[in-house]
């Protein structure tokens, strides 16, 4: 007997969807879980007509799918992978290049790597913490390894590319389950449909890689949910669930997933929020099974490894370079900056928070408003199903705690917007969820109906009323059905209507974007590729650089850093950079002679008197139409660091005088040895001067200097004289007087007057006896302000000896 829709017990819920039969060895049927439907090939009892094509392919779907689903995600990567590769070999006559000289700083990592000096931006520089990402220049270094040298790593970068985003797109696949089967094939175009996106995962940078190592963490985490969901089966007695997913495979997962999510954090530290939301959410559905303890023990596998991660970066930071953060957090978060007040901090940062979002949703998503908001739109479209609500609802946790966290790094606007790129693609993926559950029919209706048979009164009336009742429920089932029809016809047109509107105001973007990306590589070819040729060519022994990775990498020769990305042994450029160019200078001026640059390859617009001071112009490298390069020219100049003059005396230091303690303002290292405390925020800028020695010798000395204003007041821990009369001097460059008062631990010493002078000065003060062995010296300008450069203790073995005065004074 056919099931009739009078029949209470075999009616189908709204929607269209069916109960799911029973599997039977004499049945044929083949269903579809997923989407909550089933495909019947009726056949009469005894018949012997072999099935036909179409259900032989019901039949084997399950089976092709998944390689069909594979073979098409494939195909699309490919498709846009060639867009993206074949505008920059258009572009650079068929030559490799990255649209970001940023890629070549991850390839300096690989190919130190690759020769055994893991975790050295340069080899033989000492331990960097200045790559953001741990485990990407170990992928790379494996294509270096294999034969992929030179620029022909950024061919291993693209394959590494093409093979993390389609890992991606399977395992996105997966979380458009619950809407059907078929729903994952739109997923790769609505994907891959956002030019800036495409432009960052093919760019070489890790946006690629990272998004496939988020994947198989995801996986990892439902692996744990679904196993912990397992023995939730209606009807399951207590006993048979505990037995149905013993506590050592959970456990098992657990671990897998806490190791999954420990390698997501060493590819991009910001991934702490996709730990913390992926441990979240496996360790709910596990205590929905299991218990409150259960969870916990969840979340802990799955979080302390990254925890772990973290910790020990954090330590190996702090034993090589003796900061607990790394030097992309340093140089580049404002909370790091000495100078900006809280309020100021915080405009940035809202700034910047907005920044991320109307960024993308107004330029990238769209060239005109307001339908780059479509994306968002229907990625908020799962939360209102109960079918996705909870996948959705772990998709928008890591978009928006991601955004919130870029936003703290004052590069977010800069290389594309890559930084926010992993959020634009996981938005990606619930607009592809919401997409396809506008058009599906079973979808919204399914947990509805499951709800109604679940409290379905257990008797029915009978006789007439019972026929009359069921020929009212056909009548009404009909009204439904077409009701449902047309809910189901506006919805597929409102999808239509809103894809298609997307694509139309994104096509002229993502033509943008692919002329972007091979003008770009074109711009790193022609300049960045070419000065580090040159650099080759003449054969020099260290690099100055700014923030860049192609002079060395394609002149495979030694570098420092002067942002400090790159970093040197233990000096800290990277805090210095953020202090004040000085700062940096006066590491340099620690560096042994033979090991500093002799080489300067920079941008002279972004270092203001460096060049001039002590650089000699060698060679100009231009770029023409550019759009990613940061000047116009590239300059190499001959190093001169003649007027830097570490450790030397004060000048009306006397022969019978010996230091005791030495102050370098402005040098971090010396202030860090010294508790060296300035005036923050507003104030204790750091300036340098080159100005003639004193000493008459002919030539000019650096030093470098904090700026105390008025009124305020510098402080830090000094060694005291132990034998016979001590003298406090201070060098400054004084182009007004000034007068500054001194104190010893609280009490007034003495005032230190200051004359105007066109060079350097020296000011002295004798010290009282009785001071402890070390005291903390305070100077604070009375009547203007001052730079204080250089703070010495001497002392001689008697009194009534007189000091030798400037030269000129």
């Amino acid at each position: 007997m056919s099931p009739s829709s009078a029949d209470p017990a075999s009616s189908s819920p709204p929607g269209g969807a069916t109960p799911l039969p029973e599997p039977s060895s004499a049945s044929p049927d083949v269903t579809d879980g997923a989407e909550g439907t089933e495909t019947t090939a009726p056949r009469s009892a005894g018949a012997t007509t072999p099935p036909g094509w179409l259900d032989r392919l019901v039949a084997a779907w399950p089976r092709i799918d998944p390689i069909l689903f594979a073979a098409y995600a494939g195909a699309c990567v490919l498709y846009a992978a060639v867009a993206f590769y074949g505008a920059m070999h258009q572009q650079t006559g068929g030559m490799w290049s990255a649209p970001l000289d940023d890629v070549f700083i991850h390839f300096d990592y690989a190919r130190a790597t690759a020769r055994g000096y893991p975790f050295e931006w340069s080899e033989g520089n000492g331990f960097s913490s200045g790559n953001t990402s741990l485990s990407y220049p170990f992928v790379l270094a494996l294509g270096y390894l294999v034969g992929f040298r030179g620029v022909l790593l950024m061919q291993w970068a693209a394959i590494v590319a093409c093979t993390s985003t389609l890992v991606f797109l399977l395992v996105g696949a997966r979380l458009l389950e619950p809407v059907g089967r078929w729903a994952k094939y739109l997923l790769p175009p609505v994907a891959l449909s956002i030019g800036a996106l495409d432009w960052s995962l093919f760019s070489g940078m890790e946006n690629a890689f990272h998004l496939g190592v988020w994947a198989l963490a995801t996986v990892a985490a439902l692996s744990v949910a679904r196993a912990a969901d397992a023995p939730r089966e209606p009807g399951a007695r207590a006993l048979e669930r505990a037995r149905a997913t013993p506590p050592k495979r959970l456990a098992h997962l657990g671990w897998a997933a806490g190791l999954a999510g420990a390698l997501l954090y060493a590819t991009r530290p910001e991934s702490v929020v996709c730990v913390a939301a992926l441990s979240v959410y496996a360790a709910i559905a596990v205590g929905r099974a299991h218990g409150a303890r259960a969870a916990i023990a969840t979340l802990l596998r799955m979080s302390v490894p990254g925890a772990i991660a973290c910790l020990a970066q954090a330590v190996a930071n702090r034993v090589f370079t003796g900061e607990w953060a790394a030097s992309g957090a340093i140089a580049k978060l404002a909370l790091n900056n000495p100078y900006m007040t809280s309020a100021e901090k915080w405009d940035t940062y809202e700034f910047l928070a907005t920044y991320v979002v109307a960024r993308n949703t107004n330029y990238h998503f769209s060239d005109a408003l307001p339908w780059g908001w479509i994306v968002p739109a229907l990625a908020l479209v799962p939360l209102a199903s109960r079918r996705t609500r909870g996948v959705a609802a772990l998709l928008w946790v890591q978009v928006a705690g991601w955004l919130a966290l870029v936003a703290l790094n004052g590069q977010v606007r800069w290389q594309n917007e890559r930084y926010t790129m992993p959020a634009v693609a996981w938005l990606l993926v619930l607009a592809a969820m919401g997409l396809a559950l506008l058009v599906a029919r079973a979808a919204w209706a399914a947990a509805d109906g499951d709800e109604r048979r679940q409290k379905r009164p257990e008797s029915a009336p009978t006789g007439l009323r019972a026929r009359l009742g069921a020929l009212g429920g056909v009548a009404a089932a009909a009204r439904g059905d077409a009701a449902a029809h047309v809910l189901w016809s506006a919805r597929v047109a409102l999808a239509l209507a809103l894809a298609g509107l997307f694509w139309i105001h994104q096509l002229p973007r993502m033509r943008d974007q692919i002329w972007f990306f091979g003008r770009a590589s074109r711009n790193i070819r022609d300049q960045h590729i070419v000065a580090g040729k040159l650099l080759a060519q003449l054969d020099v022994r260290r690099v100055l650089v700014g923030d860049a990775g192609a002079l060395l990498y394609a002149s495979d020769r030694p570098g420092l850093d002067l942002i400090g990305l790159g970093g040197y042994h233990d000096l800290p450029f990277a805090r210095a950079g953020v202090h004040g160019l000085g700062a940096s200078l006066e590491l340099i001026e620690r560096i042994p002679a033979d090991d500093r640059p002799d080489t300067l390859a920079i941008y002279p617009g972004w270092w203001g008197d460096l060049p001039a001071i002590f650089g000699k112009q060698i060679a100009a490298i231009p770029v023409v139409g550019n759009v990613i390069c940061g000047g116009a020219e590239k300059v190499i100049y001959q190093a001169d660091w003649s007027p830097l003059a570490f450790g030397e005396p004060p000048v009306s230091m006397g022969a019978d005088e010996r230091i005791v303690d030495e102050l370098d303002v402005a040098d971090l290292v010396s202030e860090r040895d010294h508790g060296y405390a300035f005036p923050r925020p507003q104030a204790g800028f750091v300036s340098f001067s080159v100005l003639p020695d004193p000493r008459g010798s002919g030539r000019d000395r650096f030093d470098a200097g904090r700026v105390i204003p008025d009124g305020k007041s510098e402080a830090a821990r000094l060694r005291a004289p132990r034998e016979g009369q001590g003298r406090l001097v201070v060098r400054t460059a004084a182009p007004r007087a000034a007068t500054i008062r001194a104190t010893a631990d609280g009490r007034e010493i003495g005032l230190l007057a200051l004359h105007r002078s066109d060079g350097w000065t020296e000011a002295s003060i004798d010290l009282p006896e009785g001071l402890p062995e070390t005291f903390t010296l305070a100077l604070t300008p009375v009547d203007g302000e001052w730079v204080d450069h250089h703070v010495w203790i001497l002392e001689r073995p008697a009194r009534g000896v007189s000091a030798r005065p400037l030269a000129g004074q």
